[in-house]
C-alpha cells in the first residue's frame, strides 16, 4: 500500500506545472500567428482571384471571345443567365457547351487571340 501511495504521489508531482513551463496562453501565441500568415497568404488571395473569376464570368455577353481551360477560342453565342453554361462559337458551324467556372481568359481586344 505504501508503494502505491508514493508512485501516486510522484504522478501528481509530475503533472503539477513546474515554475519554468510556459503558460497555456503563451503556447497558443504562435499558433495563432501562423493562422494569421496562413490567411494572408494563401486564402485572402485566393477569395480575391475566385471574385474576379467571377466577375469576369458575370460580365460575359454574346460576341466576346474567350479562351477555356482547355485552351479552346472561341466566341460566346450563348449565356443562359440560370444555367452555370456557356454555349461558344468556334466555327461557323460548330458550337460547344463550356461550364463557366472553365473560362480561363475573355480577351477585351479580338486581336489578343488570332484565327487560324
Amino acid at each position: 500500500m505504501n508503494s502505491f501511495l508514493a508512485n501516486l504521489c510522484l504522478l501528481a508531482e509530475e503533472a503539477a506545472p513546474k515554475a519554468g513551463d510556459a503558460p497555456l496562453g503563451q503556447m497558443f501565441i504562435p499558433l495563432m500567428l501562423m493562422a494569421v500568415v496562413f490567411y494572408f497568404l494563401i486564402l485572402r488571395p485566393q477569395t480575391k482571384e475566385r471574385k474576379k473569376h467571377d466577375e469576369l464570368v458575370g460580365a460575359l455577353k454574346k460576341n466576346d471571345r474567350v479562351i477555356t481551360a482547355g485552351g479552346i477560342v472561341g466566341t460566346v453565342a450563348n449565356v443562359t443567365p440560370d444555367s452555370n453554361e456557356i454555349t461558344i462559337k468556334i466555327d461557323d458551324n460548330t458550337r460547344i457547351r463550356v461550364l463557366k467556372s472553365h473560362i480561363n481568359v475573355a480577351p477585351a481586344d479580338p486581336k489578343d487571340s488570332k484565327d487560324s
